[in-house]
C-alpha cells in the first residue's frame, strides 16, 4: 500500500486552504518578530510616519500613498507601531493570494500552490516583511495588475478593466518605477495578436482617464516641484563600472531566489529512493500564449530593473526585489512540464521551512547576538517609546508648552516625532525635503533638537551648532538598547530652543 503525505493530499484536495494556512502562519511569525524584538521601526519607518503626518501630496520620499496609509494605520492602532506592522503583512498576504488566483488561471489550482510556495522562499530573502513603503505596497497591486492583465489578455474578460485601471492608478500613487512597469504591459500587450485587439477597444481608453484623474494631483505636485528632469546617463569612461554594478545586482536577485533552483535540484530523480513511487501534482496544459505571457514578466522586468539600475547608478534595482521577482516561482512551475513529481516530500518541506523561517531567525540572532561582538548597532534595539516620552516630557516641563517640533539627526528626531503628540519633524541639515516647517516657524513653535553624544558634556556637532547657533546644550540623556552587550548606551545630546514669548 502506497503511502501519500498529508500535504500532498491537501494540495490535491484543498489547495487554497494549504496557501492560506503557509501564508497567515508566516505573517504569524514575522509579527511576532516585530512585537518582541523591534523596539522601534525597521529602516526609514519612522522617517515616513513623521512624513505622513502632514498629508503631503508628495514629498522627497515619492508618490503619497504610502506615507497616507501607514500613518494611517498608525492612527487606527492608538499610535502603536503594531498598525503598521499589520498593513505590511496585509500587504505580503494580499500579494500571495492573488498570486494564487493567477497562478490557478494559468496552472490549475494544484500546481498554483507550488508556484505560491515557491514565490514565498523568494520575497522571504530579497524584500523585507515589515520595513512598509513603497517597495512593500508595490507588491500587491504589481500582482493585482498582472492578474487582471491576463484577465484581459487571455481570457478575454472586458469587466476586468475597471479594477486594472484602479490599480494602476494607485501604483502610480505609490512608487516612481510605475511607469516602467506599466510599460512593459504595454509592450507584451502590442506583442501578442490578443492584446493588440484588446488595445483597439474602447475599454482602454476609459481605463486611461481613470488612471489619469487617480494619478493628477502627484503629477501637478511634480509640475511644481520641477522634479521632472530626464536622469544623467553616464560617460563612456564610466560603463565598464555601471556593468560591473549591473552584475551585482543581477547576482543579489539571484542570490535571493536561490531556494528555488535548491528545492528544483534536491526534487530530481538523484534524491528519489529505489523503486519509489513519488505522488503527482497535475495540472491542465498550458497554452502558449499563457506560458508567454509568464516567462516575460518573470523575466523583463528582473533584467529591465537591473539594465536601468546600473545604468542610472541606483544603489538597488528598480521597483525592489519583491517586484520584479514575484513570478519567478510561477515560472518555474510552469517550466517544470504538466506533471511535477514530489520525490522527497519530507524533505522537500524541510527545506522551504527552512528557507522561509531563516530571515526570521537571522534578525533575532542578530538582536541577541551582536550586540555582544559590540561591533555595530541594532536600529530596531533603540527604545523608541522611552526615547519619545523622554524629550516630550522634557520639554513640557521646562517650557510648559506642548512639544511641537523636533530637529536635528533625522534618525533620533522621527522616533521622536512618533509620540502620541506627533511633533512636526524638522530636517534643518535640508529644509527643503520638510517644506511644511522652516527655521523661522521652529524658533517661533520652539522644539527639541537632539544628537548622538560624542562626549559626556553633550558637545552639538559643528554643523548642528551652525544651523542652532544660539542653544545650550544639556547634559546627554542615556538610553539603553534591548540587549546592550558589550556596547556602549546610547547616549543622545540635546537642547531645547523655547518657544517665543516665553
Amino acid at each position: 500500500m502506497r503511502f501519500t503525505s498529508l500535504v500532498i493530499e491537501l494540495i490535491r484536495a484543498r489547495p487554497r486552504l494549504i496557501v492560506w494556512i503557509a501564508v497567515l502562519l508566516q505573517a504569524a511569525m514575522w509579527l511576532f518578530v516585530a512585537l518582541v524584538f523591534y523596539r522601534s521601526p525597521p529602516g526609514t519607518l519612522a522617517t515616513l510616519l513623521a512624513f505622513g503626518r502632514e498629508y503631503q501630496v508628495g514629498t522627497d520620499l515619492g508618490p503619497p500613498l504610502p506615507v497616507w496609509l501607514a500613518d494611517i494605520a498608525y492612527r487606527a492602532a492608538g499610535g502603536h507601531m503594531f498598525g503598521v506592522y499589520v498593513l505590511a503583512e496585509l500587504c505580503e498576504i494580499a500579494t500571495f493570494i492573488t498570486l494564487y488566483y493567477l497562478s490557478r488561471a494559468v496552472v490549475g489550482s494544484q500546481q498554483a500552490v507550488l508556484a505560491v510556495l515557491l514565490t514565498m522562499t523568494v520575497l522571504a530573502f530579497s524584500s523585507s516583511a515589515l520595513d512598509f513603503g513603497p517597495l512593500v505596497l508595490a507588491r500587491p497591486l504589481w500582482a493585482l495588475l498582472l492578474l487582471h492583465s491576463w484577465q484581459i489578455i487571455g481570457q478575454r474578460r472586458g469587466n476586468a478593466w475597471f479594477a486594472w485601471s484602479i490599480e494602476a492608478g494607485l501604483l502610480l500613487l505609490t512608487t516612481p518605477s510605475a511607469i516602467f512597469l506599466l510599460l512593459l504591459l504595454v509592450v507584451f500587450a502590442l506583442s501578442t495578436v490578443g492584446g493588440r485587439r484588446t488595445l483597439l477597444a474602447l475599454d482602454p481608453l476609459f481605463a486611461l482617464i481613470v488612471v489619469a484623474v487617480l494619478a493628477l494631483p502627484y503629477a501637478a505636485w511634480l509640475m511644481r516641484a520641477e522634479t521632472l528632469v530626464l536622469p544623467t546617463l553616464p560617460a563612456v569612461t564610466d560603463l565598464n563600472a555601471r556593468a560591473v554594478h549591473a552584475a551585482w545586482l543581477l547576482g543579489g536577485l539571484v542570490l535571493g531566489a536561490a531556494a528555488i533552483p535548491a528545492l528544483t535540484f534536491l526534487n530530481t530523480g538523484l534524491f528519489a529512493g529505489k523503486g519509489e513511487e513519488p505522488p503527482i501534482i497535475y495540472r491542465p496544459p498550458v497554452e502558449p500564449l499563457a506560458r508567454n505571457f509568464v516567462y516575460f514578466f518573470a523575466l523583463a522586468p528582473a533584467l529591465g530593473a537591473v539594465l536601468i539600475s546600473g545604468l542610472l547608478g541606483l544603489d538597488s534595482v528598480v521597483g525592489g526585489a519583491g517586484v520584479v521577482l514575484v513570478m519567478s516561482g510561477l515560472a518555474v512551475v510552469v517550466a517544470a512540464g504538466d506533471l511535477i513529481a514530489m520525490r522527497r516530500a519530507r524533505m522537500l518541506r524541510m527545506v522551504w521551512a527552512a528557507a522561509v523561517v531563516a530571515p526570521a531567525v537571522g534578525v533575532v540572532l542578530a538582536v541577541l547576538l551582536l550586540p555582544w561582538t559590540g561591533t555595530g548597532e541594532i536600529a530596531t534595539s533603540m527604545p523608541a517609546r522611552a526615547i519619545s516620552d523622554f524629550f516630550d516630557e522634557s520639554f513640557a516641563r521646562r517650557t510648559n508648552h506642548r512639544l511641537r517640533a523636533v530637529a536635528g539627526e533625522t534618525q533620533l528626531a522621527s522616533l521622536i516625532a512618533l509620540h502620541s503628540g506627533r511633533p512636526h519633524l524638522f530636517v534643518d541639515a535640508d529644509p527643503a525635503r520638510t517644506p511644511w516647517m522652516n527655521q523661522t516657524k521652529f524658533a517661533e513653535t520652539g522644539g527639541v533638537v537632539v544628537w548622538r553624544a560624542s562626549d559626556t558634556a553633550g558637545t552639538p556637532p559643528p554643523d548642528i551648532l551652525k544651523r542652532f547657533p544660539g542653544i545650550v546644550p544639556e547634559v546627554p540623556r542615556a538610553f539603553e538598547w534591548l540587549v546592550t552587550g558589550r556596547q556602549q548606551l546610547l547616549r543622545i545630546g540635546w537642547a531645547i530652543v523655547r518657544p517665543k514669548g516665553t
